[in-house]
């Protein structure tokens, strides 16, 4: 009697917990770091972007020489000869250390832009969709002052005006973020605004600063993640280019861009200088890009199978 009774309770057990097992295997299985790892192509640019992180921050390590030691003598020479990997360029400086310190250069200069403008952009993004009315319009109409001036005219207006350093160029690639930034956030959070959870907030009290850090934005941060992703890859290539017409970095200072500029002078003799430079700058940017596409896959909710 007491196994018949027992066999019922223990089957509904056995249910139960085969039930739960396998709700918590969906669940790893429809985590984001395993729908990424599905992602054959964001998998490809995370390990773009580690391998040039890893770069960057083993600079010292890896270069293996001081990347603004002269040596007029062994000018322009060759890769693999001389002891020099990428060769050295028209001051004879070893080409591979000034592009392993490059990648720092670069990638500080990039993410710190990425930071100034989607922290500054974020805010006002979110002061101006969560207020509405005249706060609104006059943030907007600010925004739509910059927007009118093209990103790369509004930064050299900028490092004309602040004149050249690693500061100031990420200062002008921020300041040039900050209206795309305010305009994402500003149309996600009125569309998360009028979320029945945010009209139930109000109804309990919660005041209107709590409810736009702790309950808006979280629900509107996945669109912000990806456009912060792919904007590190734009503000690679502004900074290039902001080196490249001797706005940005001065020189010594090694970055992709200055690099760039110095090839630019000997393609005939030495193309090498040029095309190395722009060949890791090209290889980075299509890592962020890959990794960006691949975090908005699992991100948007209109994009999940």
């Amino acid at each position: 009697m007491n196994i018949r009774t027992g066999s019922p309770e223990r089957a509904d057990t056995l249910g139960m917990q085969m039930q739960t097992s396998l709700l918590a295997r969906e669940r790893t299985a429809n985590s984001a770091w395993n729908k990424l790892k599905r992602n054959h192509t964001a998998m490809a640019g995370l390990f773009i972007v580690v391998v040039m992180i890893m770069i960057a921050l083993l600079a010292p390590l890896l270069a293996g020489a001081d990347p603004d030691e002269v040596h007029p003598l062994d000018a322009y020479m060759k890769p693999l000869t001389g002891g020099h990997l990428f060769g050295t360029d028209q001051f004879g400086r070893d080409l591979f250390a000034r592009i392993v310190y490059g990648a720092r250069v670069s990638l500080i200069v990039a993410v710190g832009g990425t930071l100034i403008g989607g922290v500054t952009g974020i805010l006002l993004g979110l002061v101006s969709g969560y207020a509405g009315g005249i706060i609104d319009t006059v943030i907007m109409r600010i925004m739509d002052g910059f927007l009118s001036f093209p990103f790369i005219l509004l930064s050299i207006i900028l490092m004309t005006v602040m004149g050249s350093g690693i500061f100031n160029v990420i200062l002008a690639i921020g300041i040039g973020n900050i209206p795309s930034f305010a305009r994402v956030v500003r149309g996600e959070v009125i569309i998360v605004k009028n979320e029945e959870y945010c009209n139930a907030g109000r109804v309990i009290g919660i005041s209107g600063i709590r409810l736009l850090f702790f309950h808006i934005l979280p629900n509107a941060i996945s669109p912000i993640i990806v456009y912060a992703t792919l904007n590190i890859a734009g503000a690679i290539i502004s900074e290039a280019a902001l080196s490249f017409l001797g706005l940005g970095i001065a020189t010594p200072t090694a970055s992709w861009g200055s690099i760039l500029r110095d090839g630019k002078s000997c393609l005939n003799t030495a193309p090498f200088v040029a095309s190395i430079s722009g060949l890791f700058i090209l290889l980075t940017v299509l890592g962020f890009n890959l990794l960006g596409d691949g975090i908005r896959d699992i991100l948007d909710p209109k994009l999940k199978q």
